[in-house]
C-alpha cells in the first residue's frame, strides 16, 4: 500500500517546517501549488503566513474555489494560524478591498485574526490538548483565536481563555504552530485523521 500523500499550501508562509513534521508522522508529504497537485492528494494542510497574501495567492492561480469544492467535498485539512483562519466559515477584522481573508467555508467557526495582538505580542506557552497525555507547546504568532465555535465543532483547546484549537469532522485547526516544535504528536493526530483512525 502506498504510503498518504498530504499536501502543504505552499504558496506563501512555514511550508518547508510542515513537509517535515508530516514525514516524521509517516506522511509523504509534497508541496501543492498548482490545481493539479491540490487534486492529487489525500489531504492538505494550510500553514501559518498572512491570510490576505494567501487568499489572493489562492485567487491568482485559480485554487480557491476548487479548494472550497474539495473541503465541501470532505477532504482532510489541517489549518495552522493564517490556516485556522482560511478554514473558518466567518473572519473578523478580515480586511477590506483586495486586502481581505477570504474564508474556505470547512469549518463551522467565527475567527478573529491577530486576535492576541502584533508581531511582538508574540509568545509560547504549554496547552492541555485534548486526547494528548501531556501538554502542547504551542509557538502563538500574530496569532487568531475562534469567537464562535458551531454545534459540530469539537473544542480541543484553550489559551488565556481562548479557543485556539479546533476539530470537525476531518477537519483541523489551530492558532499556534506545532511544525516549530519538535512535538510532533498534532502532526501525527492530523494523519490519523486522515487514516479514520480518530
Amino acid at each position: 500500500m502506498s504510503a498518504l500523500r498530504i499536501g502543504v499550501l505552499a504558496l506563501q508562509g512555514d511550508t518547508r517546517e510542515h513537509l517535515a513534521a508530516l514525514g516524521e508522522a509517516g506522511a509523504e508529504a509534497v508541496p501543492v501549488r498548482r490545481r493539479g497537485e491540490l487534486e492529487a492528494v489525500d489531504a492538505l494542510v494550510i500553514p501559518g503566513g498572512e491570510s490576505t497574501t494567501m487568499s489572493h495567492l489562492l485567487l491568482d492561480l485559480d485554487l480557491l474555489e476548487p479548494l472550497r469544492v474539495l473541503l465541501a467535498d470532505g477532504l482532510p485539512a489541517y489549518g495552522a494560524c493564517a490556516g485556522m483562519i482560511l478554514l473558518a466559515s466567518e473572519i473578523l477584522d478580515a480586511g477590506a478591498g483586495d486586502r481581505q481573508a477570504l474564508p474556505l467555508r470547512a469549518i463551522d467557526m467565527t475567527v478573529r485574526r491577530n486576535a492576541f495582538g502584533r508581531q511582538i505580542d508574540s509568545f509560547e506557552g504549554d496547552v492541555t490538548f485534548a486526547g494528548l497525555a501531556d501538554p502542547v507547546r504551542a509557538v502563538f504568532i500574530r496569532a487568531p483565536w475562534v469567537e464562535r465555535a458551531g454545534d459540530e465543532v469539537q473544542v480541543l483547546a484553550r489559551a488565556a481563555g481562548h479557543i485556539v484549537a479546533v476539530r470537525q469532522g476531518r477537519v483541523l485547526a489551530t492558532a499556534f504552530h506545532p511544525e516549530m516544535t519538535g512535538d510532533r504528536r498534532i502532526h501525527r493526530l492530523f494523519v490519523d485523521i486522515v487514516k479514520g483512525r480518530v
